[in-house]
């Protein structure tokens, strides 16, 4: 199993920045892709960005170049440095794991406002 958690999130002005942590453990050896997931009011949840074991990354076209993924293999951390934040980038975060064989792991969310 792989447990995650979340942190970082908050009240941003719009233009502003803000950095999401995600710490893993238990069977972390097994993750092959991390991923920051976000969920507006009354939308789906969205993929934003995801990034491998090799540490290949993807971004959604919404925050592509304005959001930046990475992951620390020595902390067990996968970040998200979020840069010229708007209001519609307002939602709850998720972190995510997909481990082999085929399992998912989610994090609780942590809350991102962007509002002045």
């Amino acid at each position: 199993q792989v447990q995650l958690v979340e942190s970082g999130g908050g009240l941003v002005q719009p233009g502003g920045s803000l950095r999401l942590s995600c710490a893993a453990s238990g069977s972390i050896g097994y993750i092959y892709v991390m991923g920051w997931y976000r969920q507006a009011p009354g939308k789906q949840r969205e993929l934003a960005a995801t990034i491998t074991s090799g540490g290949i990354t993807n971004y959604a076209d919404s925050v592509k170049g304005r959001f930046t993924i990475s992951r620390d293999n020595a902390k067990n951390t996968m970040y998200l440095q979020m840069s010229s934040l708007k209001p519609e980038d307002t939602a709850v975060y998720y972190c995510n794991a997909k481990y082999f064989p085929t399992k998912d792991a989610w994090g609780q969310g942590t809350q991102v406002t962007v509002s002045s």
